[in-house]
């Protein structure tokens, strides 16, 4: 084979074979790293959930101003997540991921000193447009450097660091619920340290080797493959990844095209079912059901009660890290859901009762919440960062996190709403039925793609339009 690169790559074999465990280590910091930016998006989400009761005192909210307080974080989010692949095909992964770390750092403190409750609106919102860019980029970017072998559980990790940052998020506000009213401030601000942190670790991080191989800088993607594969296989990743770049013209007409439908229908429709399942009505709303569907909850308890919530979170997404390269990725997906939906169903029914049993509420709530993030939490993170060819990753993904931000959108700022025209029994039933669909799309169209290259992945849809 006459390719100065691959030669290159094989001289450095027969001088020095990287040990693997190292170069397993290497993969596993630079998804460290990347992971902060899911640490700050489950954090950004989640503090909201205790500093809006504070937030509807101090400003004097309605039910509508409540639920544009919850969702005007999303706006942000939709916009970031389009602009995000457009971005990263122009200037990289690394660079967009520090943009949004500074932007993170900007709402932090701008959520915090607001006098005004337009002010915190549009702080909460360049927080969104943060977190819209990292929601899409941190999955894809590990994604990208990850070995196949461990990426599910890599871009899980990822997933981890959502449900870190949640509870997180909810240790902090119950921990300052003590402190006053005022509270809420220091809830958004504390923020500022993991977004510093993002923002210096990303120095130390390579771009993505797909991404440079897209650039024509093959040289410098095959010494990043070489940290990570090891150099018995970088070479051969090169060739594959530079093959399927020559492919793939990468417009946004090819989205369209015959062999991406079926893909992009896939994570369109799992980004809004992840959503539309109703996990946000706890993460943003969970004190709030609380104190007005149980009674006799003061703030700190009702916030209190998130942490539980945000704990079984974290525990089983670290269940979900194990699992999803073992057991895949579909069947974890189908018993997520089959669970969520009886879980929903019985917490509908327990609100019909005059005095429902805060165990009970509980209990489907932890349930619930812990279905979620064994399957439908990472699981769908996994496979929209898995699904797509190189050179339309970036932009496929916008589209399905486009949708997934709308769908959360939609959902939050309707949910007091929804319980008051159909009362909360009626929401929960319909977030039911939304895991039923999510079941049925996982079971009859969602392939496997466990120990699956990206290419091979690539292949598979090219010859399953045949």
């Amino acid at each position: 084979m006459n390719d100065p690169i691959y030669s290159k790559s094989t001289q450095l074999i027969d001088q020095s074979s990287p040990n693997s465990l190292a170069s397993t280590r290497y993969a596993y910091m630079v998804c460290a790293v990347a992971a902060l930016a899911g640490l700050l998006f489950g954090f950004d989400i989640a503090v909201i959930n205790g500093a809006l009761i504070f937030l509807r005192e101090q400003f004097h909210l309605s039910d509508l101003q409540t639920e544009f307080a919850a969702s005007s974080l999303l706006v942000g989010c939709i916009g970031g997540a389009g602009i995000a692949g457009w971005l990263s095909d122009q200037y990289g992964r690394r660079a967009v991921l520090s943009a949004s770390a500074l932007l993170f750092g900007i709402s932090s403190i701008g959520a915090a000193i607001p006098h005004h409750f337009l002010e915190f609106e549009i702080a909460r919102f360049i927080g969104g447009v943060a977190i819209g860019v990292a929601s899409m980029l941190a999955p894809l970017y590990i994604a990208e450097v990850s070995p196949a072998h461990i990426r599910g559980r890599l871009v899980s990790f990822n997933q981890m660091a959502v449900v870190t940052g949640i509870l997180l998020a909810y240790l902090v506000n119950w921990s300052l619920s003590f402190t006053g009213p005022s509270g809420w401030r220091w809830m958004f601000a504390v923020a500022i340290v993991p977004s510093f942190g993002l923002f210096l670790g990303l120095f130390f991080v390579p771009e993505s080797p797909r991404w440079l191989v897209e650039q024509k800088r093959d040289e410098d993607a095959l010494t990043v493959l070489q940290k990570i594969e090891g150099a018995r296989t970088a070479s051969q990743q090169l060739l594959e990844i530079r093959a399927s770049v020559v492919e793939e013209a990468g417009t946004l007409r090819d989205l369209l095209a015959p062999t991406l439908r079926r893909p992009m229908f896939l994570a369109v429709s799992l980004a809004i079912l992840q959503q539309i399942t109703g996990i946000n009505t706890v993460l943003f709303y969970g004190p709030i059901i609380w104190e007005q569907q149980l009674g006799g909850q003061t703030h700190s308890a009702a916030i209190g009660a998130n942490v539980t919530i945000g704990l079984v979170n974290f525990l089983a997404t670290l269940v979900a890290l194990w699992l999803i390269d073992r057991s895949g990725r579909k069947p974890l997906l189908m018993i997520s859901s089959a669970c969520m939906a009886v879980c929903q169903l019985i917490l509908g029914i327990a609100f019909l009762l005059h005095a429902p049993p805060p165990l009970l509420v509980l209990g489907c709530m932890l349930l619930c919440v812990a279905a979620l993030a064994v399957g439908l939490g990472p699981g769908v993170w996994v496979l929209m960062a898995e699904l797509f060819p190189t050179r339309v990753r970036g932009r496929a993904m916008s589209v399905a996190n486009i949708a997934l931000w709308i769908a959360s959108f939609v959902l939050t700022v309707t949910f007091l709403s929804l319980a008051h025209a159909i009362t909360i029994t009626g929401a929960f039933c319909v977030y039911s039925g939304m895991c039923i669909l999510a079941f049925l799309i996982v079971w009859r169209l969602t392939p496997e793609t466990k120990g699956k290259t990206l290419e091979e992945i690539e292949a598979f849809w090219r010859t399953s339009n045949h």
